[in-house]
């Protein structure tokens, strides 16, 4: 039974225009492990190409010309195995040129970074083979598919040799939305709440190999537990399978992450120095952009400053429950998640977890509040009292949204079980963090406070102070 793809509108769509295009194309499909970048391809093509290769996990190049010449065979009848990727490209040129069908001759090499070996001159000779013949033939459409984002960017995306501007497409693949994960939990026959459904998001994120693990017969606590917690549950050593396959260097790339995993606000550059113990060269600027461009981590601004103030922040769901939940877990509970329903800590995890969920869903965000065509600009801002500032306590605001009609929405993001009630004393609160912002940043803009909650603001004496409110329906649209 052929399965269904949920969401990609958009990627099914420059798919098809480069099938219906009259030149050769070359598309180059990136994005994070699991998160569904083979299934899009091989189901929007039916697997039906003039050849297929996948690259093989830290083998050597002749393990991996070996895989070449067995899909050869399959596809052409030729086992030949090619004296390095020059001879290979060049079979692959004859096959096609003898190949006969109507329409684009399409070419999915999958996992392309791991075809790339030491010495290889993987590069090169695929640079030859697309320069040199396959772009001017006019019927090709190749496939670059990979999950290093590093990799595909430099070698392909910002390649200054042979393939400088030669990737007419790029689908960077992300993982679904709110929306989009309840569509593919109800083709699975998982008919959860959305509070559940957000959870789980703040938990595994939207990525579809993840959400392949839940069944229709458990909660989504037991879920939770048979895939994290339970005897060899399948996601309880993800973590470094995860970081494995992205980087060369895993260990420094986790220290940042770990860093990161224990301050809320996230950490400057110079902070990281300091917490890691890492060198300030070249080398953490790399490790800062491959997790970057891999969405492991957010670059944000503090309102009003610099961008050589900026903030880096652990923005993945995964990563931020491993080191809340997995790594330090010496239990085995496999019930851990049922049984820790109640216990603070998680709360205070789900209170952070779902600020970042808004993050993520920021254009639900804007929807939400009426403000999607307006120009705005995303930061996060923090003051710390001084001595003698008897009148000022430290305030914290995690998102403004700085919007061009001369407008700041300071946003509250909390997540809870019903209806938000505003007491007395958060009444105080947030009326401290809209005077102490609007002093501290000089701004002569209008602020509106809006609330983000799973269910809402309850009415009350206090309320009033709302002038606008998303909940957590909004998120899904």
């Amino acid at each position: 039974m052929e399965q269904k793809i949920i969401g990609r509108a958009y990627e099914m769509q420059l798919l098809e225009q480069c099938v219906q295009s009259k030149e050769s194309e070359l598309v180059v499909v990136y994005g994070r492990r699991r998160v569904g970048k083979t299934f899009l391809v091989n189901q929007f093509f039916k697997n039906k190409y003039a050849f297929k290769l996948t690259g093989v996990y830290h083998q050597p190049t002749s393990v991996q010309l070996e895989r070449f010449a067995t899909q050869m065979e399959e596809y052409s009848g030729d086992s030949t195995i090619p004296e390095n990727w020059y001879k290979a490209f060049d079979m692959l040129k004859k096959h096609l040129q003898q190949t006969t069908t109507q329409g684009k001759k399409v070419v999915f090499i999958d996992e392309m970074p791991w075809l790339d070996t030491e010495e290889s001159n993987f590069v090169a000779a695929f640079e030859q083979f697309w320069n040199g013949w396959a772009s001017a033939e006019g019927d090709i459409l190749l496939i670059a598919c990979g999950s290093a984002t590093s990799w595909m960017t430099n070698k392909l995306l910002a390649n200054q040799g042979g393939l400088f501007n030669r990737c007419g497409t790029r689908l960077f693949v992300r993982p679904f939305t709110l929306k989009e994960t309840e569509e593919y939990l109800l083709s699975k026959e998982i008919e959860w709440t959305r509070y559940d459904i957000a959870e789980c998001y703040m938990i595994m994120g939207g990525f579809p190999f993840y959400l392949k693990q839940l069944s229709p017969k458990w909660t989504y606590t037991q879920n939770i537990d048979n895939v994290f917690f339970k005897e060899k549950g399948l996601l309880w050593d993800e973590f470094s399978h995860l970081y494995d396959t992205f980087f060369k260097q895993p260990e420094n790339h986790i220290a940042v992450v770990e860093a990161l995993s224990k301050k809320r606000m996230g950490l400057t550059r110079n902070e990281i120095i300091k917490a890691t113990k890492l060198h300030d060269n070249g080398n953490l600027t790399t490790i800062l952009d491959n997790l970057t461009n891999n969405e492991f981590i957010r670059p944000y601004n503090y309102f009003g400053k610099k961008k050589q103030d900026t903030i880096y922040q652990l923005t993945d769901f995964y990563s931020m429950f491993y080191f809340s939940y997995i790594k330090d877990n010496y239990s085995r509970d496999p019930h851990y998640w049922t049984n820790h329903m109640d216990d603070p800590s998680r709360r205070s995890w789900a209170g952070y977890t779902f600020e970042q969920l808004c993050l993520y869903h920021l254009d639900q965000v804007k929807q939400a509040i009426g403000i999607s065509a307006v120009q705005c600009e995303v930061s996060a801002w923090f003051h710390k009292s001084a001595e003698g500032e008897e009148r000022k306590r430290g305030a914290q605001i995690d998102l403004l949204i700085d919007r061009r009609d001369r407008v700041i929405n300071v946003c509250e993001m909390k997540f809870s079980i019903n209806e938000f009630t505003i007491n007395k004393d958060y009444e105080a609160v947030l009326r401290n963090k809209m005077e102490t912002f609007r002093e501290e940043s000089k701004t002569q803009k209008a602020l509106q406070l809006t609330m983000i909650t799973t269910y809402g603001v309850k009415k009350n004496m206090y309320s009033s102070r709302v002038q606008s409110e998303v909940v957590l329906d909004d998120l899904f649209g």
